[in-house]
């Protein structure tokens, strides 16, 4: 009797990407015109349209009664069925944030790892004006590249780095190679376990390209990692060391209450 064929050894099917593609660049923006569905998920203007067409028959998205922008529908949360969510991290972790919010003014988010990503879980964006964007749940940032991913990369097991970098050496996505071999080499990781926590200046990859930074610590229940708690701040409102200096403290002890809660509960 044959064995049956590995999905992992198998080629892949380019249209499901480009779709997943499609379904992810709409909900992390909300709502996308065609041509920025096109943009952010990187491929023709064509191939979105067919695309987005076959969503809308299947009812996944739709568009907005009054403009030329296409949203998720309730029935994008059938694709999430059987998955296990943070559902206990973020009733746990809310009003920690909330109260830090409150406390600093800058927006926090609960965010943990996905593949080669950080999506956040819950953020206090919305309770403060000192953001450009709200990050609603589901927000993905890449993982090397971003505070929260340097920070969780940094204090994951050994077989998770090794299973991580394996895949960025198939797939960079997007960063850099001087980072790469600064992680792969146990340098970053080693700084970044010392100080107990990772700084991004000037993020390329978030909604306003350059005009904020970063600063994340991780969350942990006991010994096991469950991702990262992150501040997001205006570039030109403050420097990484002033933040680092005012809010470190805030942000670990945040961090430990959450930690010391799911533990408890």
């Amino acid at each position: 009797m044959e064995d049956e064929e590995s999905p992992e050894k198998g080629g892949s099917i380019r249209a499901i990407s480009r779709a997943i593609a499609v379904m992810q660049a709409i909900n992390r923006h909300g709502a996308l015109t065609l041509t920025e569905i096109a943009e952010n998920a990187q491929i023709p203007h064509p191939t979105a349209f067919r695309i987005v067409r076959t969503l809308l028959e299947e009812r996944l998205i739709e568009r907005e009664p009054s403009r030329k922008r296409y949203r998720p529908t309730a029935l994008i949360q059938t694709l999430s069925c059987g998955f296990q969510n943070h559902d206990r991290l973020v009733s746990i972790a809310r009003p920690h944030i909330t109260r830090l919010t409150r406390l600093i003014d800058w927006p926090i988010s609960v965010v943990t790892r996905v593949g080669q990503a950080m999506v956040v879980r819950d953020s206090t964006s919305a309770l403060t004006s000192l953001t450009f964007n709200n990050y609603y749940p589901g927000w993905q940032v890449p993982l090397l590249p971003s505070s929260s991913g340097r920070v969780y990369f940094a204090f994951a097991s050994p077989e998770e780095q090794e299973e991580l970098i394996k895949a960025y050496r198939a797939n960079q996505r997007g960063v850099d190679k001087l980072t790469l071999r600064e992680f792969e080499s146990g340098e970053a990781t080693a700084k970044i376990r010392q100080q107990g926590y990772a700084a991004v200046t000037r993020t390329q990859y978030s909604a306003n390209p350059g005009k904020t930074s970063s600063i994340a610590v991780p969350i942990f229940e006991g010994d096991r990692l469950l991702g990262a708690l992150t501040m997001v701040f205006f570039a030109n409102a403050l420097s990484i060391p002033d933040a680092i200096k005012r809010f470190i403290d805030p942000l670990k002890e945040c961090s430990r209450a959450i930690g010391e809660e799911m533990a408890r509960e």
